[in-house]
């Protein structure tokens, strides 16, 4: 954990969204445990952990300092509290999480909350799960809805939510033809088991797809035996949100529509089974096969396919079917995307390390692992890295987002890690220093070198650092005088100095972006247009759904600027998002900061394009709206210099 000994070291932590400070003043100003410490134990153990610290004042300038009289007071009402199940359903304090540390000779506590376990959450209070349970939604304390609270209780409970015995599913709601197609590869790897000789139920039977259930005496299809060999129609009786899609796309653009497409139409099973047959067919047509030879026989596949191999069967394996997000699988030129509902079991920096199995569909695996799909080790995800690193392209990323549904996501993406020419450069332009600042500030270089700027999460999903240590560098950087930071906490971006950042003449006019005198760019092979990542493109061309195509290589996203410009297609999803606020006059803000954040996803979109939408004035935007999700970081600008240029734009963080 990162050592407190300033104010200045708590600015650090704050950019890794970990802290939550409260002033604990108390009636009498000598200090007390704030009411409001429990709901933000319960939401920082129910989602990363955190650390909370008593006896300091946040402001909108910054940090006040009061300290506090009455500290081994709070401790013994902190423990006591901790301990009673009739406040808090667990204690995960031990001694080493309360510490008492001096700052400029004022006391303040520093309470160190870990992530709950899957057995251990929710935590929640006053004995009631439910409209008492808490989870951190970036900077605040989020109560949780009654329906991921019974997520949450069956998590704990079940240790495989697939298990479960379908009492009025029989044989009649099996395809037959994917239960023959499995059969099948079954018995072209292992000829000789003797489960090939089996009838279709005691077949089933022993993979797992059929159960008695000893305590109940119930039997019949289990709920994984559904998914596996199912048809669609049937499967939504039971799970009424279940959904399947794959989509290929032609560019690399989030927004791009698809070339092709298998999803729930009618003209299929619609089962697990088979979308994995037929969507691994399509994630690999185009992988090259070197001839390569083992045993005497040709080997038809290579790392790659195991690995991707891997990514489908583990957004199969760990979906929670109950949830509101869809299964969805991407392929595009640059990458492969894989989006799961529920949220991961383990920390997802535990899952990469691989080891720690914790599947939240077992029987899935399992007959999964039958058909030489999967091992059920945890291997799977540090297959996937070792093929990346092999090709040397860009750490995949696994992460997981409750906003608008709980999700996992896994990106793969295609791209060396960074250009050849970047990392001699900066080695050429800052000589010895290039080495003294380490490998995570040549990382951090690297991607501002790259990509134009780097901001606290960009660095952290290309590092296994801990977020501190990167607040930090990323300041040791600035201290250097080689990066100069814009924004605060979330919405700080850094990047080299002397190397602007675009502004909006840059996107809709056709201004320079690099200065002549930069200290650390100039007379260098970064500086030329072949190689410097932000160079302002001539082609001001719009795409297909009207949206303006910016500097192709430091924006990855579209500009929505003029409405009238757009596709009937897209400019109609946008009004059926702004339906509310276009139709009322008032609107609570929680509603109103939602539907900003789902028409700013996957596009910039300016200021005067969204008051157009949204049926409001910019300046009242801004102020009320804009501005703050800014500060909280649901919101990025796309020109953080100039923040209330006429022309800015936002997209969801």
């Amino acid at each position: 954990m990162f050592e407190i000994t300033s104010i200045e070291d708590i600015e650090l932590l704050k950019e890794s969204e970990e802290l939550e400070c409260k002033a604990a003043a108390g009636r009498d100003g000598l200090g007390a445990l704030p009411n409001d410490f429990w709901s933000t134990y319960s939401a920082m153990a129910n989602t990363d952990g955190g650390v909370v610290l008593l006896g300091i004042k946040e402001t909108k300038a910054g940090f006040k300092l009061q300290g506090l009289k009455k500290v081994e007071h709070i401790k013994k009402c902190l423990v006591d509290t901790a301990n009673n199940q009739q406040k808090v359903s667990i204690n995960l304090l031990d001694n080493s999480a309360i510490k008492e540390i001096n700052i400029d000779n004022n006391l303040v506590l520093q309470i160190t909350i870990p992530r709950a376990t899957r057995k251990q959450r929710p935590v929640y209070l006053n004995q009631k799960p439910f409209d008492n349970t808490y989870r951190r939604l970036h900077e605040a304390d989020q109560l949780l809805d009654g329906d991921t609270v019974k997520r949450y209780l069956a998590e704990q409970i079940h240790d495989s939510l697939d298990d479960q015995v379908l009492e009025h599913f029989g044989l009649s709601d099996i395809n037959l033809e994917t239960l023959r197609s499995y059969r099948q590869i079954f018995a072209n790897r292992q000829p000789d088991h003797p489960w090939n000789s089996l009838g279709e139920l005691d077949f089933l039977k022993k993979i797992g797809a059929w159960r008695l259930d000893r305590e109940t005496g119930a039997q019949g299809l289990t709920l994984a035996g559904l998914l596996m060999f199912g048809t669609h129609p049937i499967i939504q009786e039971k799970l009424p949100l279940y959904m399947l899609d794959y989509q290929e796309r032609d560019e690399a653009k989030a927004e791009k529509r698809w070339i092709d497409r298998v999803t729930l139409d009618g003209t299929w099973s619609g089962n697990l089974f088979d979308f994995y047959k037929k969507v691994f067919k399509k994630l690999t047509d185009d992988i090259k096969v070197p001839f390569e030879t083992t045993l005497g026989e040709r080997k038809d596949e290579t790392t790659q396919h195991e690995a991707i191999r891997e990514a489908l069967c583990n957004v199969l394996v760990h979906a929670d079917y109950s949830g509101r997000a869809s299964i969805l699988v991407v392929k595009r030129p640059d990458m492969f995307g894989f989006r799961n509902p529920g949220l991961m079991r383990i920390p997802p920096e535990f899952a990469m390390q691989g080891g720690e199995p914790d599947c939240r569909n077992r029987l899935l695996h399992q007959m999964f692992r039958y058909v030489g799909i999967g091992d059920q080790s945890g291997s799977g995800l540090p297959k996937i890295l070792k093929t990346w690193k092999e090709n040397h392209w860009r750490t995949p990323l696994l992460y997981d987002k409750t906003e608008p549904y709980d999700q996992t996501l896994l990106e793969m993406r295609m791209l060396d890690l960074f250009p050849n020419n970047i990392m001699e450069g900066l080695r050429f332009l800052l000589g010895t220093t290039f080495e003294e600042i380490g490998y995570l500030g040549q990382i951090a270089l690297a991607i501002a070198a790259t990509e134009g700027t780097v901001t606290h999460d960009r660095l952290k999903n290309n590092t296994d650092c801990h977020p501190t240590d990167l607040s930090k560098k990323l300041h040791e950087l600035i201290e250097l005088g080689i990066l100069e930071k814009t924004g605060m906490n979330k919405g700080a971006v850094y990047h080299i100095v002397g190397l602007k950042l675009p502004s909006p003449e840059d996107v809709f006019g056709n201004s320079p972006i690099l200065e002549n005198n930069s200290p650390i760019l100039e007379n260098n092979s970064l500086n030329s247009e072949s190689s410097s990542p932000i160079l302002a493109s001539e082609d001001k061309s719009r795409d297909n759904d009207g949206c303006l195509i910016p500097d192709q290589n430091h924006f990855d996203l579209p500009f929505i600027d003029d409405l009238d410009k757009l596709s009937i297609d897209l400019k109609s999803r946008l009004e059926i998002l702004a339906t509310e606020p276009r139709t009322k006059k008032t609107l609570s803000k929680v509603v109103m900061k939602q539907v900003i954040e789902n028409i700013c996803e996957n596009h910039f979109v300016t200021i005067s394009a969204l008051a157009n939408l949204l049926n409001r004035k910019t300046e009242t935007l801004r102020g009320n709206y804009l501005s703050p999700m800014i500060k909280e970081g649901t919101l990025k600008l796309a020109f953080p210099k100039t923040p209330n240029h006429p022309k800015q734009a936002y997209t969801k963080a």
